[in-house]
């Protein structure tokens, strides 16, 4: 042994003659089959077509044939938890992550990044020689971490990834987005112009190559995680061509459509009952004659952005195939939540518009109806084709009934599955890393590193691959997100629609017996009062067992708190690289000022000095033809600006422009030199609410036109110094306070 390296046993001399080396043992090499995860963002149950869709996905469809198609699977009901369940085979309250990985509530459960107590999938199979690979959203990292200069912490790459090209957060622009390759930010123009899918399925691909060419024999482990279909719906035009038209008669008629053609597959059981209307769906033939031609158009564009995501999906096979790799390669595809509501009534075009303030008129989707998924729209359907989306099940997103939480699950093998065809146990997503560790015939280590690990809580459901009718191994699952509740057991299944801001106490339980209700239509909490009581306290072990306690109803007010205590001052450069839109500084309901040392050559000086955004919400303040300005993005036709005369002279100075607060999302604006007041203006609505889709940029522009005074990247041409924001002091206890109001339609 070396005193510098206790792993070192062989012998040190004085020279090499009488030395005996000893070296490290080599990488290890498994048996296992590869792996590969696909991960589908708000795709409801309903819309692939081997569940019933009239949606073209022939590459999934034949996986499903292939393979294994699960009826009776189950996630939790928003991105984050269910990824933290899918990486780690545990719950997503025990792991720190019940809600989105934006928000640290100051909870146990409620943390906001994966527990280093319960390791990745990805460190467990890579210190068993597997290559780990990621492409795509990784929204396991907090929002305080989303930094060009660490902390890594809770990054890909120091959670088991060996590579990852993606995005962080929850969404992404199909066509501008803000990319990372392992720990570094890529230009904004580095996708080429390419949609956003197409990019993630090209570079998990060379990852393979890289793979195959580097560990001949060894297997690996890809993530991929599509930014589809989650908002922004945004697709190449030319995939819409296809569904012109289809969806001209309505979500009534399609959800009727859907549920026939799944008790035809037999994707539900005869007897099955397709439940009312969820309250607040339009019945179709109540629209307009233009409601229903964006609605329509709406859907076009949906569709089509899932059947694009099936194409990449296809390169991905072909390109396993190319290599030699599908045969012994394990696919797990699954959503991670049902289809989501957020588009409202009719849709949006600019869903941080209608999501952050105001629903959209018809006129404003209708003009753009030729151009939805192209970069001039950020759209989002209509609460009816989530219904739809979700057939035969109750509710969305968010929600413990079956169109929150029962998802799509495909589970392609051809080395491993012989009985091919479809399963109806009851498995939920913390099962899949158990199932991938007993093929590999690994176990989950006690200790990771020094830290000890809490046990894996899911179950495999190995057993279903050569038993294709055994009952279900699975003994219970909780859920819970935003205060709704459920719970099942043997069968049963009790849950509770919770209302944000009412009492928990008062919430009304409902009871299904979901071997015989698959689509919750028949609740029994009157007839089995005994049964649901048992079904409750199981609830609350579960909960206080798993760090689901305290309950939480809040959505952004969870981070007021946060807010205040966030940084006030910030220092930016030209030639930075852009910041995370989660790191930009949170100008929401207070006053700031911006200031720039920079040096003016006269008039011919031009460019931008910062800018945070896309034209669909954001800010720029440039010098342009001897003027400074400041244009504030609302939403799309809809800019606050003011502009004022600088002196023509060359001179070194300091610019500044000043939001003064003077009202929750209203206030007044001043652009400056040196002290001097130059213009005056106002700004009278802001978002409240933090809205932007890309990040900050200082001394150029990047993505799509803030302005119509310039085209990015519009470079500065003078000298820049550097650039300050300053937050002001003015920040209310409740910042969400109007957001809230509006949300909920309580103005009190």
């Amino acid at each position: 042994m070396s005193g510098t390296d206790p792993s070192f046993d062989g012998v040190i001399g004085d020279t090499w003659r009488e030395s005996r080396p000893s070296w490290l043992p080599p990488r290890q090499r498994s048996a296992s089959p590869n792996v590969v995860f696909i991960v589908l963002d708000d795709v409801g149950y309903a819309d692939l077509g081997c569940y019933g869709s009239e949606i073209r996905t022939p590459h999934i469809d034949a996986m499903a044939a292939r393979g294994l198609q699960y009826n009776n699977f189950h996630v939790t009901s928003m991105c984050s938890p269910t990824r933290a369940c899918l990486l780690t085979g545990r719950n997503a309250h025990a792991v720190g992550m019940g809600f989105l990985a934006d928000f640290d509530s100051g909870y146990p459960g409620y943390r906001g990044h994966v527990s280093t107590h319960a390791a990745t999938l990805a460190e467990m199979l890579r210190d068993h020689g597997f290559s780990t690979l990621a492409a795509g959203k990784w929204h396991l990292t907090p929002a305080a971490e989303i930094s060009h200069g660490g902390p890594f912490r809770h990054w890909p790459t120091e959670r088991g990834f060996d590579r990852w090209f993606g995005f962080q957060g929850a969404l992404a622009d199909q066509w501008h987005p803000d990319l990372y390759e392992d720990k570094c930010p890529l230009p904004p123009a580095a996708g080429g112009g390419k949609h956003l899918s197409e990019q993630l399925v090209d570079r998990a691909s060379r990852y393979l190559v890289d793979h195959r060419v580097a560990h001949t024999g060894s297997p690996f482990f890809l993530y991929l995680a599509f930014g589809a279909a989650h908002w922004p719906h945004q697709v190449p035009a030319g995939a819409i061509e296809h569904y012109r038209g289809r969806y001209d008669r309505g979500w009534d008629v399609l959800r009727r459509q859907r549920f026939e053609r799944q008790l035809e597959l037999g994707i539900v059981p005869p007897g099955t009952r397709l439940p009312p209307s969820n309250p607040g769906v339009p019945a179709w033939d109540s629209l307009t004659a233009d409601e229903r031609t964006v609605c329509a158009r709406f859907m076009e564009t949906y569709a089509a952005f899932v059947e694009h995501t099936d194409e990449q999906i296809g390169r991905l096979r072909a390109q396993l195939e190319r290599l030699d790799l599908a045969q012994d390669t394990l696919v797990v595809l699954l959503s991670d939540n049902g289809a989501s509501p957020e588009g409202g009534r009719i849709g949006t075009v600019n869903t941080r518009k209608h999501f952050f303030y105001e629903p959209e008129p018809v006129a404003e989707p209708l003009a753009l109806a030729d151009r939805m998924g192209g970069e001039d729209s950020f759209s989002h359907y209509p609460v009816g084709w989530a219904q739809a989306s979700n057939t035969p099940l109750k509710w969305y997103k968010t929600h413990t009934h079956g169109g929150g939480v029962r998802a799509p699950l495909v589970v392609d093998w051809p080395a491993g599955i012989r009985r091919p065809g479809l399963r109806t146990q009851f498995h939920h997503v913390t099962d899949i890393v158990p199932t991938v560790l007993e093929i590999a015939g690994l176990g989950a280590p006690a200790v990771y590193r020094g830290t000890p690990q809490l046990p894996i809580q899911g179950t495999s459901l190995r057993y279903t691959f050569d038993e294709p009718q055994a009952p279900t191994r699975k003994p219970s699952q909780y859920f819970e997100l935003l205060g709704n509740r459920g719970i099942w057991q043997d069968g049963w299944k009790a849950l509770t629609h919770h209302v944000a801001g009412t009492r928990f106490e008062d919430d009304v339980w409902e009871l299904y017996h979901l071997d015989r209700d698959f689509s919750e239509c028949v609740d029994l909490a009157r007839e089995q009062p005994e049964r649901l009581a048992a079904l409750r306290q199981l609830f609350e072990r579960e909960a206080r067992a798993h760090s689901v306690l305290p309950l939480d109803d809040r959505l952004f007010e969870r981070i007021a708190a946060r807010m205040q205590s966030a940084p006030t001052e910030y220092l930016y450069y030209p030639g930075m690289s852009r910041t995370d839109r989660l790191r930009s500084p949170n100008l929401t309901g207070r006053s700031h000022r911006f200031t720039a040392d920079v040096e003016l050559d006269g008039p011919r000086t031009q460019g931008v000095l910062l800018c945070a955004g896309t034209a669909f919400c954001g800010y720029t303040w440039f010098v342009r033809d001897g003027r400074l300005v400041h244009e504030y993005v609302f939403s799309p036709g809809v800019h606050e600006h003011i502009e004022a005369v600088l002196p023509p002279k060359p001179a070194r100075v300091r610019l500044a422009y000043e939001f003064r607060k003077t009202g929750p999302t209203s206030g007044e604006t001043t652009l400056s030199i040196d002290g001097q007041v130059l213009a005056t203006g106002r700004i009278s609505r802001t978002w409240p609410s933090r809205a932007l889709n890309t990040g900050m940029l200082c001394g150029r522009d990047a993505g799509t036109r803030k302005s119509p005074d310039y085209e990015p990247p519009f470079a500065f041409t003078g000298v820049l110094h550097e650039v300050r924001v300053h937050l002001g002091d003015d920040l209310e206890g409740d910042p969400y306070a109007h957001y809230r109001s509006y949300r909920t339609g309580d103005e009190d």
